[in-house]
């Protein structure tokens, strides 16, 4: 396919389903290496139906929901209005409490609100999951790290783009400590990630901004072809994504 041919097509493909969570199209397109642990079945370890729980960053409330908690002891915080909006649509009715947040991680809630707060991805503020805590309770929570994508964001020669703040298993595990947290379980695992098409790639990266920020088949085409050449000759394109995971018990 003729070079100005490529760029139209794969320009055409940035156009489509640029919005949602709806990975259906990466189905064979990409493989991504399983954790060593289960975010859902800690979860499922520690929650006790008489808690109060409070799930940050809930999302669309789908993983919330399978956790089958009382909803009158369950409250939820969303950042992204079009989440919110929706949640007011699926939570409410059912008694949930339902906050907005903004970039301050302030949390709305009174002082010792909850037995237990769950974080999956989003970001927090140590000394606010501290003050609504009551003593004893525990903070759940798995992050993204500071090197996740790193390996792609090399070959899109968009490393000056990231966000290069600090952000790792021992940053976040000294930040609890010094909010009086002690940690019952931390873990941190780099999985591999491969993709097997180009068309997969810029569905990809057009989905998390923040992680390839101004990605563009235009601005990025010369990348692009490279990428297609590595794929030509071994198949697969390797990332790297960076989780870890920390279970701390607030010692007030």
């Amino acid at each position: 396919m003729k070079k100005e041919k490529q760029k139209k097509y794969w320009q055409s493909l940035e156009q489509e389903n640029i919005l949602g969570w709806d990975f259906s199209y990466m189905e064979n397109r990409w493989n991504v290496e399983e954790l060593p642990w289960s975010y859902d079945d800690l979860v499922h370890k520690y929650l006790k139906e008489s808690m109060f729980l409070l799930d940050m960053g809930t999302g669309g409330g789908e993983r919330l929901l399978t956790f089958g908690h009382p909803y009158k002891r369950t409250s939820v915080t969303e950042g992204w209005l079009p989440n919110y909006e929706r949640l007011q649509k699926v939570l409410k009715p059912l008694g949930i409490t339902i906050v907005y947040v903004d970039e301050t991680d302030r949390l709305d809630f009174p002082d010792d609100s909850f037995d237990i707060v769950l974080n999956s991805h989003e970001s927090y503020d140590p000394r606010e999951v501290r003050r609504v805590l009551r003593s004893g309770g525990l903070f759940i929570t798995q992050q993204v790290g500071e090197k996740n994508g790193l390996i792609l964001s090399e070959k899109m020669k968009m490393v000056e783009q990231r966000d290069h703040r600090k952000w790792s298993l021992n940053v976040a595990g000294e930040g609890l400590k010094k909010a009086n947290f002690s940690l019952i379980f931390s873990q941190e695992f780099f999985p591999y990630q491969k993709f097997y098409d180009v068309e997969g790639l810029i569905y990809y990266m057009k989905r998390i901004p923040w992680e390839y920020p101004n990605f563009s088949v235009s601005v990025h085409f010369d990348e692009l072809l490279r990428l297609q050449n590595e794929l030509s000759l071994n198949g697969e394109v390797k990332n790297l994504q960076h989780r870890f995971i920390l279970i701390a018990k607030l010692e007030k």
